[in-house]
This record gives C-alpha cells, structure tokens and sequence, in this order.
C-alpha cells in the first residue's frame, strides 16, 4: 500500500488531496516537525533533506511534491488529473505545476522563515525579507487572479480539474494571515471555493484536522 509521509496543513497536503481524488488505497504516516521527527535519521534516509512529503510506493521512495503529483497522475491514469501527453494542455499544466513549486511556494517560505535567509540575531534584514516576499506573493497572487479572470473557466487550467488546483489551493491557504490573502481576490476566491467544495479535499481537510478557516 502507499504511504504518504505528512504533516497537517504542509504541501503534503498536496499530495494527500490527490490520493482521495484518484480513490487509491493509502496510508498516512506522521511526522512530528514539533517533536523534530523530520530530522530523525529514520526520515533523513527517506528524504536527505528532511523536507514533508514523502510518498512510498513499494520500492519506490519520493520527494519534492510536484515530482509525487506527477507519479500519482501518470500512475493512475483514469483519474484524469493531468491532460493528454504531448498536448498543449499537457504542456500548461507542466507550466502551472512548475510556477507552483517553483516560483509561489519558495515566495511563501522566504516569508514564513525569514530568518534562513539572513545571518542569525538580523532581526531587521528578516523582516525586511519578509515583506519583501509578501509583496512578492502578492504579485503572483494577482497572476492567480488573472488567469482566472482571462478564461472565465472554473479550474486553473480552464473545464478541466487537474492536480495543479489542489498545488493552487494549498499555497493559496497559507495566505490566510495575509493582509491581503488569495480569498480576498474575486476571480481567485471563488475558485479557491470550489476546490474546497470537492468531496476528496474536504476528506483530506477533515482526516487532518484542519482549523477553519481553510483559505
């Protein structure tokens, strides 16, 4: 059976929404961050960067979100969750999925953790890191928005759900805090809506427990 190394409320949420969408038999394995588990030798050799989520399939041991999505799709095809291969809806979910984990999630971790960026005790540069990523996020939050906006269709990609709405969700839920968080947005909110409103994301909300309010 697959197991999904997790934390609540951490990008392992990702994945976790993916598995409930496909209907694949799984099972969650905490990992305490409060407790340090994450850098537990045990875990360490399971991901060397002691970084949640962590998928094991068999033999088959996976990190990096975006990488664990990607096999889950492709492994369960009739789920739907990506387009056609070679299409170039294919091709813009690639895109979507990359901008996710590589451009937004990175943004939001510089503002959660400032200090990794500065030298320690620089109490000013960390906020000044900090409020640069919020107004960075900001600007990628506004991209949300606009794509919404541009096709007018309910999902990221346009009439069909795909495993870069529940990516989207997840990141947009950690501006919840914000001055300025993605439900705030008209377009962004209202999807932001009808992502919760899918029965796996509420299963995978509700089995962690998760506090409202969800974004």
């Amino acid at each position: 059976m697959v197991e999904l190394h997790y934390y609540p409320g951490n990008a392992s949420l990702v994945p976790h929404i993916v598995l409930e969408e496909l209907g694949v038999p799984f099972a969650l394995r905490l990992v305490d961050r409060d407790a340090g588990a994450h850098r537990a030798p045990a875990y360490l050799r399971l991901n060397p960067n002691g970084q949640i989520p962590v998928l094991v399939d068999g033999d088959l041991v996976l990190y990096e979100t975006a990488a664990i999505c990607l096999h889950l799709a492709d492994a369960h095809p009739r789920g739907a969750l990506v387009p056609a291969l070679g299409s170039a809806a294919r091709a813009h979910c690639y895109k979507w999925l990359m901008w996710l984990a590589d451009a937004l999630q990175p943004a939001l971790m510089a503002y959660f953790y400032p200090e990794r960026w500065v030298d320690a005790g620089n109490d000013t540069g960390a906020a000044q890191v900090r409020a640069h990523a919020e107004a960075r996020v900001g600007a990628m939050l506004d991209q949300l928005e606009a794509q919404m906006a541009r096709h007018g269709r309910p999902w990221l990609l346009g009439s069909d759900y795909a495993l870069v709405d529940p990516y989207a969700l997840v990141l947009c839920r950690w501006t919840r805090g914000f001055a300025r968080p993605a439900r705030s947005l008209p377009h962004l909110g209202r999807y932001l809506q009808r992502v919760l409103d899918r029965p796996a994301v509420a299963r995978a909300c509700a089995t962690e427990r998760l506090a409202p309010p969800l974004v």
